[in-house]
Formats: C-alpha cells, sequence, structure tokens
C-alpha cells in the first residue's frame, strides 16, 4: 500500500514503535501522539526532540530551530541545545548553507539556544534542501509534563489554526495572493511566522496541563488525535470555537482547504482538568497569548466536532493541506 506524502499513518507507527524497547532511564518513550523523549538524569529531565523542515524553502533555519524548540517545550522543558543537519541539492551554491545556517544561529542565540553539533551534505535526488534539527531541553523534574490527556479534561487551543500554513503559503503564492487580497492582507499573513514559538505559553502553562501539544502537520485535527491517542480517548469540540484568524480562513476558502488540517505550528493544544481551565484562560489572555476552551476528552471513543449543532466525526486528516498548494 502506497503512503500519501506526509506522515506515516498512526496505525502503521504504532506497530513499528511497539518493538522498541527504551533504556530504564526513560520516563517517557516513544509513541503514537508523543513528540519527545524525557531521560532521567536525578533532580533534572532530559528532553530531546527531532523534526525535519520539509514543507517550505523560505526561512527554513527560522522554522527547523522554532519547531523542535516547540516539541521540547510541551513538556515543560526549556530548549537549550541544538544540532542541525542541512541536506542540500544537487548544484547548490556555497550561500545556500551560509544562508540557513545564519537563519538558524540567529534564532537559536536570540532563544538562549547552543548550537552543539549537526552535518551538512550536498544528497543525490533532492528538489530542494531538507533541514532536520535535534532540540535538547532540561527541566526540573516535578516540573516535568508527562503527556497524559484524561477523560473530562479540557481542551485550549491558543493563537489559533493555521498559523504556519498561513505564513507558508502567503510566502510561497505572493503574487497570485496579492492579486486577490491585495499586499496588506498577504503582509499580515507572511508575518505569522513571528507567531512561530510556543515556548512561552507552554512554560506558563506546565503548571495546570496534563498534556501539552504543538499540531504541526495535519493541523489542529491531527494534533486532537494524536493527543487522544496517548491514553486511547475520544473528543468533542465545538467549530464555534476554534480560533481561525481571518487571513487563515480566507486563504483557506481561496484554496479550498481545511484549516483544522492545516500546518499549525505556532498553535498550543492543553490539555488540562476543567476547574483549572478558567484560570489558565485568563493567564494565558493576560500575557497577551489568545487562548479559547474549544471542547473536551472523553472517555467515549468517538471523536467529534460540533459545527451549526450538528455532530460529526472528526476524522484524522491522510495529508496536510498544505500540500496541496506548495
Amino acid at each position: 500500500m502506497k503512503m500519501l506524502v506526509g506522515k506515516i499513518p498512526s496505525e502503521l507507527l504504532a506497530k513499528i514503535l511497539e518493538k522498541l524497547k527504551p533504556g530504564d532511564k526513560v520516563i517517557v518513550g516513544p509513541k503514537v501522539g508523543i513528540d519527545a523523549t524525557a531521560i532521567d538524569f536525578g533532580d533534572y529531565v532530559l528532553v530531546a526532540s527531532t523534526d525535519p523542515i520539509t514543507g517550505t524553502e523560505e526561512k527554513i533555519g527560522f522554522y527547523a530551530v522554532n519547531i523542535n524548540a516547540n516539541d521540547v517545550a510541551t513538556f515543560g522543558a526549556r530548549p537549550k541545545w541544538f544540532l542541525v543537519t542541512i541536506l542540500l541539492p544537487e548544484g547548490s551554491e556555497f550561500n545556500d548553507v551560509i544562508t540557513i545556517m545564519d537563519e538558524v544561529r540567529e534564532v537559536a542565540e536570540g532563544m538562549g539556544i547552543s548550537i552543539v553539533g549537526g552535518h551538512t551534505e550536498v544528497t543525490p535526488g533532492l528538489k530542494k534542501p531538507i533541514v532536520v534539527g535535534t532540540m535538547l531541553g532540561e527541566v526540573e523534574k516535578e516540573n516535568l509534563v508527562v503527556p497524559n490527556p484524561r477523560p473530562g479534561d479540557a481542551i485550549i487551543l491558543t493563537k489559533g489554526a493555521g498559523i504556519e500554513g498561513t505564513s507558508i503559503i502567503a510566502h510561497e503564492r505572493e503574487e497570485e495572493l496579492k492579486g486577490v487580497f491585495g499586499s496588506n492582507f498577504v503582509e499580515r499573513a507572511k508575518a505569522f511566522i513571528n507567531e512561530i514559538s510556543i515556548v512561552r505559553e507552554a512554560l506558563l502553562s506546565r503548571e495546570f496541563a496534563t498534556a501539552m501539544h504543538d499540531p504541526t502537520e495535519g493541523g489542529i485535527a491531527n494534533g486532537l488525535h494524536e493527543m487522544a491517542d496517548i491514553n486511547g480517548l475520544g473528543f468533542r469540540i465545538f467549530a464555534n470555537k476554534v480560533i481561525i484568524r481571518e487571513e487563515t480562513r480566507k486563504i483557506c476558502h481561496f484554496y479550498d482547504l481545511d484549516p483544522l488540517a492545516l500546518i499549525s505550528s505556532g498553535a498550543l493544544l492543553i490539555s488540562t482538568p476543567r476547574d483549572h481551565a478558567k484560570f489558565l484562560i485568563e493567564r494565558l489572555l493576560s500575557h497577551g497569548i489568545q487562548a479559547s476552551i474549544i471542547g473536551e476528552f472523553l472517555a467515549e471513543k468517538k471523536r467529534v466536532i460540533i459545527e451549526n449543532g450538528a455532530e460529526r466525526p472528526l476524522k484524522r486528516p491522510e495529508s496536510d493541506e498544505l500540500w496541496k498548494v506548495v
């Protein structure tokens, strides 16, 4: 069976991961829906994650640092050390690798992250650069967020669906979109790239979170499924509570894309006990971070969205909507 572009099917991934045997110091090992690992170092826990950047060439070094930092932060850890692998197509220029590394260095320095290693090469068969990052962070053991969403937990979404996808499409299809929506609209959409980091809101939320997740490929919809997969839960989401900003909504309508299935780095999904949800929303808002309670996790296995009073299944995306455009 041939696979579509993007993440491999969760059922296949689960079969692969169940064969792996983590060591005795591993607090959180490989599992569907888990984006990082946590390793016991006594009073502190080392948190590590790795992710490639494949959907864009624009600011690829910027994305590599931020996307990997986000995954580490969802465990309540502060990102501190970064390794980067840069794969370039044949015929690339010296300046291509210099540009990427300059982006990586500038972003890392701005976040207090040290670049501690990596690899670079020109790779046969590539059509565009691929950057793979590995981020390491640390957190006091008492502040570690071990992903454990529970039935009845409220689900909070910060900032909005499709943030990263909106920015990528605005960069990749800039001239076409300017002709439809105007230059100011496109510049606002492109600027979504500046909201890609969720480190600040993750650290603000860790005290109350039973799980946090940075929804990347497959967007909010896939992120919800991945969180529910951790403990075999269901969920109920209310469409009118999901934050979808004007630029995202209009771009998705123009290209006939589902904003809930568009890559959404920059958003944070948080599972928290219902009696903590209102306080956490207020904390995030007080720091200028838009947030909304969009639903709850269920013991029942159904995974649904309620829209215009009607309940329907919220299906797991087979592929990210971004691939229809870029």
